[in-house]
C-alpha cells in the first residue's frame, strides 16, 4: 500500500496502551473480559488477518484513511484474542484467548459428568495429575458421592501445577527478559520466570475452582428431584452449559488476579544479574518488570 493511501494515527493514540487502568483488579478484569470475549471465536480468519495488519500499521504510525479510534480498538481486541502477545503469530484455534470459555466449558462439563472415569479421561499426560485422580478415585469409592464429584478439580489443580511449568521449562532454565520501568532490557532472570509461572498456575486453578467446586453441589441436589431423574440424558449438556456460565466470568477474573506486567524487587534477583544492573545503573532501578504470561 502506498503512503498516499495512509493516514497518520490520531495524536497521542497508542494502540498497545490498555484501555483500562492495569494497576487495579477492576481495570484488569475489564481488559480480560474484552479479549476473552467468546463471540470472537466466530470471527473469520480473513478478518483476524486484517485486524493484525491494522494493528501493525498503527504501530508503525500509519492507518488506512477514515479509520476511527473504535475500529482500531476493535482490531486490537481481535489481535489480542487470537495472536501470540510476544511473537505476533496466529495461535492454534484451541490455544486462543477467545477459545478459553467455550473450550473450558466443554472439557470441564464432561469431566464433571464422567467424574468416575477421570483417571483415564483427562490426565494421561501428567504423572502427578494421574496419580492424584486415580488415588482420589480409589479413596472416594467409600466416601460420600459429593467427594467423588470433586476429584476432577483436584486433578485439574495437579495438572496445572505440572503442565504449565513443564511447558515453560525453558524460561525456568534460561530466564525471561526483565526491563526497567521504561521498558529498557536489563537481562534475563530465572527468579522472575518462577514468579510469573507461579502466578499463572494460581490463576488457572482459580479459574476452574468455582465451577468445579460449586457446580457438583448444585447438581447433586438437583439430581434428587424426580424431573431430573427422568431427563438423565440431559445432565451432561446441562453441566456443560452451567460451566460456561461460571467461566464467562471466571476466565477474565482469574487472568486479572495479577498484573500482566509483573514486578520483582532488585534485591530478589539472582546475584549476578543484580550486580550487573547496579554496575550499570546504580540505585536507579529498584524494581525490574516482566510479562508473566497467560
Amino acid at each position: 500500500m502506498t503512503h498516499s493511501k495512509m493516514a497518520t494515527i490520531p495524536l497521542g493514540f497508542n494502540i498497545d496502551s490498555p484501555r483500562w487502568d492495569q494497576s487495579t483488579f477492576v481495570g484488569r478484569l475489564k481488559h480480560f473480559l474484552n479479549i476473552t470475549d467468546p463471540r470472537t471465536v466466530l470471527v473469520p480468519e480473513e478478518e483476524l488477518d486484517r485486524a493484525k495488519a491494522l494493528v501493525e500499521g498503527c504501530r508503525a504510525g500509519v492507518v488506512p484513511p477514515g479509520s476511527s479510534q473504535e475500529q482500531l480498538l476493535y482490531a486490537k481486541k481481535l489481535y489480542d484474542s487470537a495472536f501470540h502477545p510476544d511473537s505476533g503469530e496466529k495461535m492454534n484455534f484451541i490455544g486462543r484467548m477467545s477459545f478459553q470459555v467455550p473450550g473450558g466449558m466443554a472439557i470441564t462439563g464432561c469431566m464433571l459428568q464422567f467424574y468416575r472415569q477421570i483417571g483415564v479421561a483427562y490426565v494421561t499426560a501428567t504423572g502427578a495429575a494421574l496419580a492424584t485422580a486415580v488415588g482420589l478415585n480409589l479413596y472416594t469409592k467409600r466416601a460420600p458421592p459429593l467427594l467423588g464429584r470433586w476429584v476432577p478439580f483436584a486433578a485439574v489443580a495437579a495438572a496445572n501445577c505440572v503442565n504449565i511449568p513443564m511447558m515453560r521449562q525453558q524460561e525456568i532454565i534460561n530466564g525471561i527478559t526483565v526491563t526497567d520501568e521504561n521498558n529498557n532490557e536489563l537481562g534475563r532472570s530465572r527468579r522472575a520466570a518462577v514468579k510469573g509461572i507461579a502466578q499463572v498456575v494460581l490463576s488457572r486453578i482459580t479459574m476452574a475452582a468455582p465451577g468445579m467446586i460449586i457446580l457438583p453441589i448444585v447438581m447433586e441436589r438437583l439430581e434428587k428431584f424426580a424431573f431430573m431423574q427422568r431427563i438423565r440424558v440431559l445432565h451432561g449438556p446441562l453441566q456443560v452449559l452451567l460451566c460456561g456460565g461460571f467461566l464467562l466470568f471466571m476466565v477474565p477474573a482469574a487472568c486479572a488476579l495479577f498484573p500482566q506486567q509483573c514486578s520483582l524487587a532488585l534485591a530478589d534477583l539472582e546475584l549476578e544479574l543484580r550486580d550487573s544492573i547496579v554496575a550499570k545503573h546504580g540505585d536507579k532501578v529498584p524494581y525490574v518488570y516482566f510479562n508473566k504470561g497467560l
